[in-house]
């Protein structure tokens, strides 16, 4: 008998009777939450939660547009993106010094751009003079728009009221917009979140679009981790959209336009594709008749269809080398089914068993026993998990090492899973966490919100939120065994790497004749 396993079996029984004590208390947490929690849909089709929380007289929010970087049109990556800029430019009575004039400037500034892409696009060739021309023109159009804007309006109005934490996100699979706020400014807020999602104006659009360009080259061009993961998703991917960059490719960002951006909002900024969700110190029976008057304003309409595109199977193994004079960087990923798949939770069992912490697999082998990765990882959902997406492993060679080092290392945990059961410490050890993860994630207003929001939209029910934990509960080793052998095979792997390569010497100046 190994001298330490007592102790992991010590380990396993703890775990275990920390876990059953959770299930235990589930039906307690769910009915709990039903309590406290009012849902309604508006007429519209927008749905609004409500969370009574009072342990402190603040609510924060999220609004949950179920619409990504996966839903920018052919030929206008990026399109999605754009809206987590434009939310705070403000609306037709914030943010402007005359919104009817402004009106006219904006389409002055659009006619313009449309003439300058005109002459780019001319078949017979652009006119360098008649472009310039017509750049100058854009340039004045823009500089008469900027007169009317009064700027960062909506952001000082929502700030001076005691908001904190403005943000918003652009994932593949949905936009988020989120602040915290004094309960008694829930109305203010109301207006002002109704307000940008009603009545967007594309105020400043193409500065926006320039600042997206440079955000671009500062994450991805000049990044070389985020050169690699673009490019393995894109050479994972041969159909659907998760192989297209998600802040979007140079050539297609440069050019999408303010109609084009409108069109977008207009398909996908209806309520039935947005939930919003309230946590904090609100009475909803107080709270719901003032949301209800605001987010009424809303466009109603169709819910906007799904993505029908299915990624064919992948049936030979491919990869990509980036020779760069950066560290070296190994990944390789899995195609995988998605959230909606019955083994969802058996990746996730995975992921933990391999990368949760220093005493996972990947770390205790690559980082700890053979110390020759500084960092080692596999984890789901990349790039999205709306649809079917990667299960991906990662490893950082440390100096002296190699990237077929990492890959070999890598492979040999895989066979593991493929061939050895976990153990029951390793299995019951997840199920804990699964659970210390989720009440985690809930310890705050904003946490809550935002796990509310994704699962009502997601599922349509916000319950399955605890419910996830009976299929955590029910992942077995065998389980673990089966999906290792069924998705973690050559034909389904894609790789990417960065391969050091030296820079290039400075030519040397010797001196030339004179």
């Amino acid at each position: 008998m190994p001298r330490n396993l007592p102790g992991r079996l010590a380990v396993a029984a703890v775990f275990a009777a920390l876990f059953s004590a959770c299930l235990a208390s589930r039906a307690q947490d769910l009915k709990s939450f039903e309590q406290r929690i009012t849902t309604k849909v508006l007429p519209n089709g927008l749905t609004i939660l409500i969370c009574e929380r009072p342990e402190a007289p603040v609510f924060s929010y999220i609004t949950f547009v179920d619409a990504g970087d996966v839903d920018d049109p052919a030929g206008e990556s990026g399109l999605a993106h754009m809206f987590e800029h434009l939310a705070f430019k403000g609306t037709s009575q914030i943010g402007t010094k005359d919104y009817a004039a402004e009106k006219v400037a904006l389409a002055n500034v659009e006619a313009a751009d449309d003439a300058v892409e005109a002459e780019k696009r001319n078949p017979k060739g652009s006119n360098p003079e008649r472009l310039k021309e017509l750049e100058a023109a854009f340039t004045k159009a823009q500089a008469a728009a900027e007169k009317y804007v009064v700027p960062n309006q909506f952001t000082d109005v929502a700030e001076r009221n005691g908001a904190h934490g403005l943000n918003a996100e652009t994932g593949q699979d949905q936009t988020m917009f989120f602040w915290s706020m004094p309960e008694n400014r829930l109305e203010l807020w109301a207006w002002l979140e109704s307000s940008r999602l009603a009545d967007t104006v594309p105020r400043e659009f193409y500065k926006e679009r320039s600042v997206v360009l440079e955000e671009r080259r500062m994450r991805t061009d000049s990044n070389p981790e985020g050169r690699l993961f673009e490019q393995l998703a894109a050479t994972a991917y041969v159909a659907h959209n998760y192989g297209r960059s998600g802040i979007g490719w140079p050539s297609e960002v440069s050019q999408i336009t303010a109609s084009e951006a409108m069109a977008f909002h207009k398909k996908y900024y209806v309520g039935s594709n947005i939930v919003i969700a309230v946590v904090g110190d609100v009475k909803a029976a107080e709270a719901m008749p003032i949301l209800e008057k605001y987010f009424n304003k809303v466009p109603g309409g169709p819910k906007p269809l799904e993505m029908t595109t299915v990624e064919p199977k992948q049936f030979a193994e491919k990869s990509v080398v980036i020779h760069d004079p950066s560290q070296p960087i190994y990944l390789e990923s899995y195609h995988r089914p998605s959230y909606r798949s019955p083994d969802d939770a058996v990746y996730d069992a995975i992921s933990d068993i391999l990368s949760n912490g220093r005493v996972s697999r990947l770390y205790r082998s690559l980082v700890r026993d053979q110390q020759i990765a500084a960092e080692a990882a596999g984890f789901s959902n990349f790039p999205g998990d709306k649809y079917p997406n990667l299960f991906t492993f990662g490893a950082v060679p440390l100096p002296g090492h190699t990237d077929a080092e990492m890959a070999t290392a890598i492979h040999k945990e895989i066979e593991k899973l493929k061939t050895t059961d976990v153990t029951d410490a390793e299995l019951a050890m997840y199920k804990t966490r699964a659970r210390a993860d989720l009440l985690r994630g809930l310890a705050d207003n904003q946490g809550l919100a935002n796990a509310l929001a994704e699962y009502q939209t997601r599922y349509g029910d916000w319950r399955e939120l605890f419910l996830q934990l009976d299929r955590v509960d029910k992942v077995t080793k065998a389980d673990i065994r089966r999906v290792a052998k069924q998705v973690f095979v050559a034909s389904n792997r894609t790789s990417a790497e960065i391969e050091t390569q030296a820079p290039a010497a400075p030519a040397k100046n010797d001196g030339g004749a004179k």
